[in-house]
């Protein structure tokens, strides 16, 4: 059973985390889901709903991280404590899954400095300004580069992540949890029809 890490802020998208999260829950080997935020308690997302969370200080497996986008991601580039701690626990990640503005954070860490990498187009000269060393491609719906899935905006997350399952499990195991939830998904990665 993998453990999917969820790294949760005030005023995160709710969809953000919880689409991927809704998937990873209905594949047939189960996963460990767990809510983390810097200093643990309730944390609000953009639905004013408050969420429990762990510290991020008490992650102990780092199989797959969830790193989802919001509103609140604008006054955490600015913070190097954040950052800082964000890069530790995406370097010692075997996966990190980033939705929407999500990448900005993981951006501002330097680990998608060379790589591939994309965000939502609503916030795209934002997102793309954090760091001028990632290759951000505006078209995809989802980018892959190695170990680093991003996501365009929202509901893209749940796309990425149903490519993410195709990609490790099997493309059947991504298509039987597409079915269960009634999501029709978008399978290219590289056209969003959004952008």
């Amino acid at each position: 059973m993998k453990r999917v890490n969820i790294i949760l802020f005030d005023d995160f998208t709710a969809l953000d985390a919880f689409g991927p999260a809704e998937v990873f829950a209905k594949t047939e080997a189960g996963c460990d889901i767990r809510y983390y935020s810097r200093s643990g308690g309730a944390v609000t997302c953009s639905i004013q709903n408050k969420i429990e969370t762990e510290k991020t200080d008490a992650i102990d497996r780092k199989d797959i991280l969830i790193i989802p986008g919001g509103i609140g991601t604008r006054r955490l580039v600015g913070d190097e404590d954040f950052i800082r701690k964000l890069k530790t626990l995406a370097s010692e990640s075997e996966y990190v899954l980033c939705v929407c503005t999500g990448s900005a954070l993981l951006s501002k860490t330097g680990l998608l400095n060379g790589r591939k990498a994309t965000s939502n187009k609503k916030a795209w000269e934002w997102v793309t300004a954090q760091n001028k060393n990632v290759h951000w491609i505006k078209e995809a719906r989802w980018v892959v580069d190695g170990k680093y899935y991003t996501s365009s905006g929202i509901t893209a997350g749940i796309d990425m992540t149903l490519g993410f399952i195709s990609d490790t499990v099997h493309r059947n195991a991504a298509k039987k949890i597409a079915d269960v939830l009634e999501y029709v998904r978008h399978k290219d990665k590289n056209f969003d029809p959004f952008c």
